[in-house]
């Protein structure tokens, strides 16, 4: 049984349709959500996989998505199925096996690491996607970097949202008053994924929610697994906070770069706006997700060091995979993406 569509296909509140797969684990997902009735996957063929794969990472986005907007078509029922979930903590198990072994040397130095993401290079190191789009990347470059982050920015804040009940004191109040600017500060029209839907229809791409899932490589699916997986599970409500941490400290000086790219390609106001206003807004976010969000978490729970620690690093390590990605398909002149963006897809 599935629910009714409650908005027009083509409305902005609709939810996309389901993805194509990816092999035959996401395959089996996506034909039980599709009604089909067909098996789930077994537990040991999931931790199986290959943890950064696209198989993996296309089956814990759309599980992950039933939390969001859903699917259109598919029925709300499924999100708590019991089935469903229980495939679902075999990825996640999986994949953050992989995150604890692969993501850094971890450790409780919550001071430390984020010492370390304050630190900007000297120039260029090679693998900053920064760097180069403002150095020298190209429109169809941005329209690609645009297109495989929207799978973030058009749900942006929204899974550092599921900490907010789990903090409290200084730590809540800090955090509720970063996500307060980052909905819009009570405009609608500010509301950062608004405004990243916006620098999209600038850049001549469709802003509709999900519309380019299909496109993104599995590197991109995993940077957004990995806020919905610190932010469904309260035990790692540490790890969330060290990922908004990073999100938040490490965003002015890349959107700096971004705006400096756009407005070299020749993009309009609205795609630099989006960037602008990162620039500005999170230059303040840092200094208080450092010293009240982190500090206050810390006063109060001491012993999530570990996972803030192992939020930031995940973060990083993540965003490498996606920045090599990207950089090495762009260097050989073609698509990062899993099919190119064409007339049809633009609009």
């Amino acid at each position: 049984m599935t629910t009714p569509d409650t908005a027009t296909p083509r409305s902005p509140a609709a939810p996309p349709g389901l993805p194509r797969a990816r092999g035959p684990l996401s395959e089996s997902i996506l034909a039980v959500l599709a009604g089909d009735g067909a098996p789930l996957p077994g537990a040991d063929a999931v931790r199986r996989s290959d943890p950064y794969g696209d198989d993996l990472h296309l089956l814990l986005y759309v599980l992950y998505e039933l939390h969001y907007r859903g699917f259109a078509g598919v029925d709300e029922r499924l999100e708590w199925d019991p089935a469903l979930l229980g495939v679902r903590a075999a990825a996640e198990d999986a994949f953050l096996d992989a995150l604890r072994r692969d993501s850094g040397p971890g450790g409780r130095d919550v001071a430390e690491a984020v010492d370390a993401l304050q630190l900007e290079p000297v120039g260029d190191d090679g693998h900053s996607v920064t760097h180069h789009l403002q150095r020298e990347g190209e429109l169809w470059q941005l329209r690609e970097y645009a297109a495989v982050r929207s799978l973030y920015h058009l749900k942006e804040a929204d899974p550092h949202l599921w900490v907010v009940p789990r903090l409290r004191g200084r730590a809540k109040a800090a955090m509720v008053a970063v996500e307060f600017d980052e909905f819009g500060a009570g405009r609608a029209e500010d509301i950062h994924a608004q405004l990243f839907a916006d620098l999209m229809t600038d850049l001549g791409l469709d802003a509709r929610y999900g519309r380019y899932l299909d496109a993104a490589p599995a590197q991109a699916l995993a940077t957004v697994n990995l806020m919905s997986l610190f932010g469904l599970h309260r035990r790692l409500r540490g790890a969330l906070v060290g990922h908004f941490a990073t999100v938040e400290i490490t965003s002015p000086p890349g959107s700096r770069r971004l705006a400096q790219a756009l407005r070299r390609a020749g993009a309009g106001s609205a795609a630099q706006r989006f960037y602008d206003e990162h620039v500005e807004a999170d230059a303040v976010h840092e200094q208080v997700v450092r010293h009240e969000v982190i500090g206050g978490l810390l006063e109060d729970e001491p012993g999530l060091a570990a996972d803030i620690v192992l939020g930031i690093e995940a973060t990083g390590h993540l965003e490498d995979l996606l920045g090599d990605h990207l950089l090495a398909a762009w260097r050989e002149g073609h698509t990062a993406l899993r099919a190119p963006l064409t007339p049809e897809s633009l609009a």
